[in-house]
């Protein structure tokens, strides 16, 4: 073997040795910078949308997720919760949603489900009178202010809301409520804190 083969041996090896702490080098660069492109806890607490995965939420099922700070109820409801809204069409204070509809309910929303799709109700669970978290959802005949009607009631000064978070008349609460802005991704993953319109 020649001391020019040698030479270029040797050469390879330490190009390639090279090329691989080089390699790792960019990847350990570029994972942060990658990272960083995702939203930082501050920025979730601010407003930055939240993904959730609706696929294993069962009929009846309540849960709950985070966004501005706020719990956002995702309630997949059952065909009694949605026929009783019929039935409390006529005791809830504001059924059309037509009261501060920029703030509260927004426009793809203001039906009487006060949803996208009928079967999922997306809503804040901020009680519109004082701040508190209404509990529930309760079926019929269970708490004693809703009576025979399914919903929610606030724990606080006693508000009650039906299944679309509509707030029953004569109650402290002045309003239904709170929808966020939200859209379906595909039939299983909902993003709450955007919508078509970019809100």
């Amino acid at each position: 073997m020649s001391n020019a083969e040698i030479d270029d041996s040797g050469r390879r090896s330490a190009i390639v040795a090279t090329s691989v702490v080089g390699g790792i080098g960019a990847l350990c660069t570029a994972v942060p910078f990658v990272a960083s492109f995702a939203p930082s806890e501050k920025a979730r607490a601010a407003g930055a949308p939240v993904e959730v995965d609706i696929s294993q939420l069962k009929e009846g099922e309540l849960i709950v997720r985070e966004w501005r700070g706020k719990p956002v109820w995702i309630l997949k409801r059952s065909k009694e919760m949605l026929d009783s809204l019929a039935k409390t069409e006529a005791k809830v204070a504001d059924p059309k949603s037509e009261r501060k509809p920029s703030e509260l309910t927004p426009e793809y929303c203001r039906n009487q489900a006060r949803s996208i799709k009928p079967e999922i109700l997306v809503a804040v669970g901020i009680c519109s009178h004082l701040g508190c978290s209404p509990s529930g959802p309760f079926p019929g005949g269970a708490n004693v202010a809703l009576g025979e009607d399914m919903g929610f009631v606030c724990p606080c000064h006693g508000s009650t809301f039906d299944m679309a978070g509509r707030v029953w008349k004569a109650k402290p609460a002045p309003d239904n409520l709170e929808v966020p802005p939200h859209m379906y991704l595909s039939d299983t993953k909902l993003l709450i804190g955007e919508d078509k319109k970019g809100a």
